[in-house]
């Protein structure tokens, strides 16, 4: 059984010696270095490349 995404769920990763926060909720996910600001944002739609249903006005890759 899975559970409904519908309040953020936050971790924390480490890629080599860089500690970043991982926020992932019902549209998409944001990777963030710790301490920091900005980081990269994608929706769920822009990672599955609008080859699904519902995709929309989805941006295609390429």
């Amino acid at each position: 059984m899975t559970t409904k995404l519908d309040r953020p769920v936050r971790r924390e990763i480490t890629i080599g010696d860089v500690a970043y926060t991982l926020t992932i909720d019902a549209t998409g996910f944001k990777i963030v270095q710790k301490g920091h600001r900005k980081g990269v944002e994608k929706t769920w739609a822009e990672q599955l490349g609008g080859d699904h249903p519902g995709s929309e006005g989805a941006p295609k890759p390429g």
